[in-house]
Parts: C-alpha cells; sequence; structure tokens
C-alpha cells in the first residue's frame, strides 16, 4: 500500500507550520488531492508531496523515522497500535512513532497533555511510582523515580508502555477489578478512565479498598482516588486527574466528607477547564485542619478549613471554595463610583470608508490595537486614536462569541473630519471606562458576597 501523509506530516516534511500548508492548499490549484482520511484531517501520497515540494521549490527531509512513520500510517487504523508494538526500532525513533501515533488517535487514547503532566509530577515524589491506568506510559515514563509500576487495561498499551519503559513492570488487565499491582508506592499517579461506568460495582461491593465507603454505580472517579489511595504507603502520596463534577456530584458526598474527616484530602487544583487533580495523602497521624482549594496551579498552601467543608454539599469544586481576598472590596467600596454615560443625541446617516482605506491613508508610527490583537499603525494628526479603537471595538462585538474570523480590514467606519472623530472618540472612551467599571463592580460584588459568607467582612 501507497505511503500516505497528512497537513501535520507535510508541514514537519517541510518545516513549515500548519497554516503553511492550509495555505497551499487553498492557493494552489496542482496542490496533490487527498487520497483518504477525514475532511478534518485528509491524507496524501507521500510521492505526490514529495514531487510537489520538489516542482515548487520547497525544501523538505523526510528522514528514516519519518519514512518508517508514513509506513505504518498504511495499517489499517484499529490495528495500527500493534504494527507500532511490534515495530523493529531503536528507543529514540520508538518514542518519534509513538508521538505521530499519540497525534493520529489522540481522540481515542485521550493523553494526558504535557503541561498536565507537569503539574502531576510537581505534586509527587519517592523512590517508588505507580499508576494503575498507565495508558502508552506517559505519566510513568515522565517520572524520575527510580521504581516504576504500572497496570493497562489494553493489551496493546501495555506492550507499548513496556517497550517505552524496558525497566518498568507493566501489568496487564482490570485494576479495579483485577488488580495486579501487589507492592507499596512513594506517590501513585493516575490520570483513569473515569467515563467507564461499568467498573464493576456489583463485583466489586465488599472490597476491602471502599475504606471511606462504597462508591456510588455512578461514582467511578471515587472508586479510584480509593483504590489509588490502596497503593500508597502510609503517609505515601496519589495525584488523580478526575472531571471536576466529581468534587460536587451529591451522591459522593459521604465519600468525600470521609476522605476530609481522616485527612486523606490534601487539595484539590484546577488544572484545565472542566479537570481537576486531586492531591490525596495515605494518612498518618492528625488529621489537618485546612486543605487547599485552588482555581489554577501553584504552591499548595492550605486556604480552606476542613470544618466549613463538611456541610450538606461536601463541596470540594476550587472555583466555588478557594480562598476570597476581600481586600479590593474593603479598599474601593468607600469611593466606588460608574463613570457617566456619554450625551448621544439621534443622527442622520453618514458617508462610509473601510479601516484598511482609513490606515492607508493615515500611516504612521501610533499604534492601536483591536480586540483581536491586530495592531495598526496610524498618524493621529489624521486619525483619532480613540475613534479608530472605538470603530474596531464595536466591529469585534458584532462577530459570533470567540470568533477570530472577522476581516477588520473590510470593516465600514464613518468617514468624518478628524475634529468630529475626536468627538467620536471621547465618547467610545467614556463608554470604554464605563466597560471597566462594570467589569469592577461585578468582581467587587462577588468579593462581598464571598466576603460576608466566609466571616471575613460584617455589615457596618
Amino acid at each position: 500500500m501507497d505511503e500516505t501523509v497528512n497537513a501535520g506530516d507535510i508541514a514537519r516534511l517541510a518545516e513549515v507550520g500548519r497554516a503553511a500548508v492550509s495555505n497551499w492548499r487553498r492557493r494552489f490549484e496542482d496542490f496533490p488531492a487527498p487520497v483518504g482520511g477525514t475532511a478534518s484531517s485528509p491524507l496524501y501520497l507521500l510521492r505526490d508531496v514529495e514531487s510537489w515540494l520538489r516542482r515548487n521549490g520547497k525544501p523538505f527531509r523526510v528522514s528514516p523515522a519519518e519514512r518508517l512513520w508514513t509506513q505504518l500510517r498504511t495499517v489499517d487504523d484499529l490495528r495500527l497500535g500493534e504494527a507500532l508494538a511490534a515495530v523493529d526500532c531503536d528507543a529514540e525513533t520508538f518514542e518519534f512513532l509513538h508521538e505521530r501515533y499519540l497525534e493520529a488517535h489522540s481522540r481515542l487514547l485521550n493523553p494526558t497533555p504535557p503541561e498536565v503532566v507537569d503539574v502531576v509530577l510537581a505534586t509527587t515524589d519517592g523512590d517508588t511510582v505507580i499508576d494503575p491506568a498507565c495508558g502508552t506510559g506517559g505519566l510513568l515514563k515522565a517520572s524520575r523515580a527510580r521504581n516504576k509500576i504500572g497496570q493497562e487495561l489494553d493489551p496493546v498499551s501495555a506492550v507499548i508502555a513496556r517497550r517505552r519503559l524496558p525497566s518498568a513492570q507493566i501489568h496487564t488487565g482490570d485494576s479495579l477489578r483485577h488488580n495486579g499491582v501487589q507492592e507499596k508506592a512513594d506517590a501513585v499517579v493516575c490520570d483513569p478512565p473515569w467515563h467507564d461506568r461499568a467498573w464493576g460495582h456489583e463485583e466489586l461491593v465488599g472490597d476491602a479498598r471502599w475504606t471511606y465507603g462504597l462508591p456510588p454505580r455512578g461514582e467511578p472517579e471515587l472508586a479510584w482516588l480509593q483504590h489509588c489511595l490502596s497503593l500508597a504507603k502510609p503517609g505515601g502520596l496519589a495525584a488523580v486527574l478526575l472531571p471536576s463534577a466529581a468534587a460536587s456530584r451529591r451522591p459522593g458526598k459521604r465519600i468525600r466528607g470521609n476522605l476530609l474527616r481522616a485527612g486523606a484530602v490534601r487539595a484539590v487544583m484546577t488544572v484545565q477547564p472542566g479537570r481537576d487533580l486531586w492531591l490525596l495523602r495515605n494518612p498518618v497521624g492528625r488529621a489537618p485542619d485546612h486543605i487547599a482549594l485552588l482555581e489554577a496551579p501553584g504552591p499548595i498552601d492550605p486556604n480552606t478549613r476542613v470544618l466549613d467543608l463538611l456541610d450538606d454539599d461536601v463541596d470540594l469544586s476550587p472555583a466555588r471554595r478557594s480562598g476570597t481576598d476581600v481586600s479590593a472590596y474593603l479598599a474601593a467600596q468607600p469611593a466606588f463610583d460608574l463613570p457617566a454615560l456619554p450625551e448621544l443625541r439621534a443622527s442622520a446617516s453618514v458617508p462610509m470608508t473601510t479601516i484598511g482605506e482609513l490606515v492607508r491613508a493615515s500611516p504612521g508610527e501610533h499604534v492601536v490595537t483591536s480586540p483581536t490583537g491586530a495592531t495598526y499603525e496610524i498618524n493621529p494628526r489624521k486619525v483619532d486614536p480613540d475613534f479608530l479603537e472605538g470603530v474596531l471595538r464595536a466591529a469585534f462585538a458584532r462577530t459570533p462569541t470567540g470568533s477570530t474570523r472577522l476581516d477588520v480590514r473590510r470593516t465600514q467606519v464613518p468617514s468624518l473630519p478628524l475634529e468630529e472623530q475626536r468627538r467620536y472618540g471621547q465618547a467610545f472612551a467614556q463608554l470604554k471606562a464605563l466597560e471597566a467599571g462594570l467589569e469592577d463592580a461585578v468582581t467587587l460584588v462577588r468579593l462581598g458576597y464571598n466576603g460576608l459568607l466566609s466571616g471575613q467582612i460584617r455589615p457596618a
């Protein structure tokens, strides 16, 4: 079967960004046609791409590792993992092939992002580390521990993990139903398959690992938490990645409460939108009075009283329970006032031009930045900066939320003399100040509510 490449492969071959490849596809009619793949990730024949790059004078290099990957890509997607596990190559080449494999199957394999891996490993330490859902070995590979032990349900992923970690112990099997790890660890790290609701609730009702309570059928996350704690030595650490909902769902409140009372929870830290890192310790000694609830990665400084969390909800969500600094509220409260609205009146239509024409007609050194981050150099003696910024903000506000596809240079703008532009600019500046004041007001209201309810401030 012929060797194929996708847009990412082409970008690497030509040492350009993926955007450049997309640009070539649009601009050049003779760019090779896709021969497979999907609409979002088409595949091209490598020989056609090489010929096109050579014909258009674009330098490229196909390394032996890239050539080997294109050969692997000819295998059916369902058997690609098996083909990778069986390939005969050195460790460096295997790591390269593994990275390409993760890219090709990122949705299916759902690897832990590198930046999250760094956070997980920064919170744990020790000579022996265990990952009971190790996948292809991402967390174990990044760990500096001397003894690495893993278990993985998928046999193909387990073989790949063994190839990547030849000195590690990698067991194959279902960690919850058939735990194959007998050792205890200084640290347990885990990004478990929490989406699997058929985790073995019926078979494991009397399991000795449920020290803090039998996990409800719909709460596999709490089964994984307790399994990870069971693998840690007394005083050992566990770092487990879970969906944010696991911190607050009502069926799990009893177990969360028991974990808190026992001193098993050190911190809950939001590492990505919708994803928290639970930092646990196999309890020894007295339970701490405070834990850390953090809305972003950072130092593990306890900021929340355990007693305050042991209510009817036992909600450990960092966004709802993290410490509230009310000093800004107290400082701003006496003088806080919203800027006045500009005085406006009805007007007939005015001649229009475009921002592109306006900028071309008035080049200069004064820079105006749009909400999208684009910058425009203008001559303030011909174009009022506040006026142009106001037009840019209005144009961006009319686009769908989060869109960056607006062609700003084609945006319509009133064609006005400089003095009139300045009057508009003053009105836009007032609106901008009002907007900033409203944002401050929202922040101060939130701080006021949280400060009153947490007892940090009292009504005067």
